[in-house]
């Protein structure tokens, strides 16, 4: 008997040989791959710009915070100086003979900056000595001027009622960068004390 050829199919006969070969990609496949891989990219781009934006807002916010907190330590500092000078004051009855350089804190009598004697505090009455004390604490240099002024007198009684004022301006912290000028850095504390006929 002869033999007989039988023609198989093209995908029967890939079966048979056990999937050895295939068929070459198509152009639209290799389309498809650049496609998907120009995505991916641009999606690690905008990824990148979306952290770098993040880093630079929480630099931003911590500079402005270290800066905040600058102020609010010299504000802070300047305060509790100013609240002490004016209780020692005080507690002598409102002398106009009152000295701070006594306290033992390092005061140093100097004249008056103009900062403080024509644009600050000219309406709390007289400055005491004509001097102002300078002092460095916790690393703030301090300015202060008193000012004192009677406000009312009982001559019956032989009282008056003294105000009793410290003007205190802050500068910046020695060893640090920046300004505190945009700040107008001058705190004010006011006070009464009643001066008899005794003197306190």
């Amino acid at each position: 008997m002869g033999a007989y050829k039988i023609k198989l199919p093209v995908k029967q006969l890939k079966q048979q040989a056990g999937n050895t070969f295939a068929a070459p990609a198509t152009v639209r496949q290799r389309q498809t791959r650049t496609r998907f891989a120009g995505v991916a990219l641009a999606e690690i781009v905008a990824a990148t710009a979306i952290l770098a934006i993040g880093a630079v807002g929480a630099l931003g916010y911590q500079y402005y915070a270290v800066g905040q907190a600058r102020v609010a330590h010299a504000q802070i500092t300047a305060t509790r100086m100013g609240q002490l000078m004016l209780e020692d004051w005080k507690s002598t009855g409102g002398s106009d003979e009152y000295d701070p350089t006594m306290l033992g804190f390092g005061f140093e009598s100097i004249t008056v900056p103009q900062y403080l004697s024509q644009r600050v505090g000219r309406d709390l009455g007289d400055c005491l000595r004509n001097r102002a004390y300078a002092v460095t604490i916790n690393n703030v240099p301090l300015t202060m001027v008193l000012r004192w002024r009677d406000v009312e007198t009982d001559s019956a009684a032989q009282m008056t009622l003294r105000q009793l004022s410290t003007v205190v301006k802050f500068d910046e912290p020695k060893n640090s960068s920046g300004s505190l000028a945009f700040y107008d850095p001058a705190i004010i504390l006011t006070t009464y004390v009643r001066v008899d006929g005794s003197g306190g």
